[in-house]
């Protein structure tokens, strides 16, 4: 029997060496904004395949998702689409504060319906009947809809629109309403409008005019994968993961 056993016992052995180990993996759950989800989902796949890692993205507007994490939601990364938002949760001591980072900027547009939208040449052109309904994040607590309301606001024409403002979940949803033709004009990011032929750009915000637009990222204190977490974010800040924020239009910073 001894002449067979050997050959077994090299084969299990073989067969234990060469295939692949999981027990380091780990899943990594990222909160991040709505305007972020081709980008980071591009980049997620060329990390699983150099990590065996596995990336969860929950997506929405950062007010909500910053607000989960306050009630105890299990998230290792939050990556905010402003500043404030990863304020407030690092006043509650709810991230490692050594690891935030603003990684990205980004800038506004007013976008119209492809096909037949509203002759928008300027700002002003929201404050006409060309415009009956305005989609924007909701103003109040979505970073996209601050931005743009702080933009109306110092282009004097806030008061003008604000009425005919629908507010939205997000900024894709403001993007969705645009498409749907239930809103003649929206104001999203740049890096939005590119994702969809159904609108198009009628006016794109100066940069000189954009509000300080900042996307911030941070590993969450209660994280139970805080080393795989911080690993996951210094990849986020490598040339290749900014390579591909690049190639959406996102603005990198260094």
């Amino acid at each position: 029997m001894n002449r067979w056993k050997t050959p077994f016992t090299w084969l299990a052995l073989a067969l234990v060496t060469c295939t692949p180990t999981t027990v380091d993996a780990a899943t990594i759950n990222v909160f991040a904004a709505a305007s972020l989800t081709e980008s980071l989902k591009e980049i997620a796949v060329a990390y699983e395949k150099q990590t065996g890692n596995k990336v969860v993205f929950n997506l929405g507007a950062s007010s909500f998702l910053a607000r989960q994490i306050e009630e105890g939601a299990p998230a290792d990364i939050f990556f905010s689409a402003d500043e404030a938002k990863m304020d407030g949760l690092e006043k509650k001591g709810l991230i490692v504060k050594e690891t935030r980072k603003s990684r990205l900027s980004n800038s506004l547009v007013i976008v119209v319906a492809s096909e037949k939208g509203a002759a928008i040449g300027s700002p002003k052109d929201l404050t006409t009947d060309k415009v009956k309904r305005l989609a924007l994040a909701e103003p109040r607590t979505v970073p996209a809809g601050i931005y743009a309301k702080e933009y109306l606001q110092k282009q004097n024409l806030w008061h003008a629109v604000e009425a005919k403002v629908v507010p939205t979940e997000n900024v894709r949803a403001a993007l969705a309403a645009v498409e749907a033709g239930n809103a003649e004009a929206g104001i999203v990011y740049k890096t939005d409008a590119t994702i969809t032929k159904k609108v198009k750009v009628a006016y794109e915000v100066p940069a000189n005019d954009n509000p300080a637009i900042s996307y911030p990222m941070a590993a969450v204190r209660d994280s139970k994968q805080l080393d795989a977490a911080t690993r996951f974010l210094k990849y986020l800040d490598s040339d290749e993961a900014g390579r591909v924020f690049e190639k959406f239009g996102f603005i990198v910073r260094k």
